[in-house]
């Protein structure tokens, strides 16, 4: 993977880093006040509307319901600029109980406004296979 090329690669890294972290003040002031993640993409039992979630507030929101759930790792596998966005493609790894590992790969495009910040987090993976593999994970 080369060194960030542009400003959308540059927040997203700092996102995952701040995620890793626990660090969530400092994730949610990554955002635009106007951003929006959709994570993932269109309606599920994380976003009922599909229309994400928009501005700080609920972008701190976002962090309670899911990076709050537990300590997480996430790895660029690879990631493709174009213009103000970019196309990551990502590993995520939480810990389940007994030694257990959840994990799953998507496709996260970030979007830069003009000052950096990310006015755009589009997660691409399917909540119901995630969801299938934990119940199965949790199964004793």
């Amino acid at each position: 993977m080369s060194d960030a090329v542009n400003a959308a690669q540059a927040a997203s890294r700092n996102s995952m880093k701040y995620v890793i972290a626990g660090d969530r003040a400092n994730w949610v002031e990554l955002f635009a006040e106007d951003a929006v993640i959709q994570d993932p993409v269109g309606e599920s039992p994380l976003d009922p509307t599909g229309l994400g979630h928009r501005g700080k507030e609920a972008i701190g929101r976002f962090w309670d319901a899911t990076v709050a759930a537990g300590p997480m790792r996430l790895e660029i596998l690879n990631t493709f600029p174009c213009a103000d966005e970019c196309a990551n493609l990502v590993k995520m790894e939480r810990d389940l109980p007994g030694g257990k590992v959840l994990e799953h790969l998507m496709i996260v495009v970030y979007r830069a406004n003009a000052a950096g910040k990310i006015a755009s987090l589009k997660a691409y993976w399917e909540y119901p296979k995630l969801a299938a593999r934990l119940a199965a994970l949790m199964t004793p």
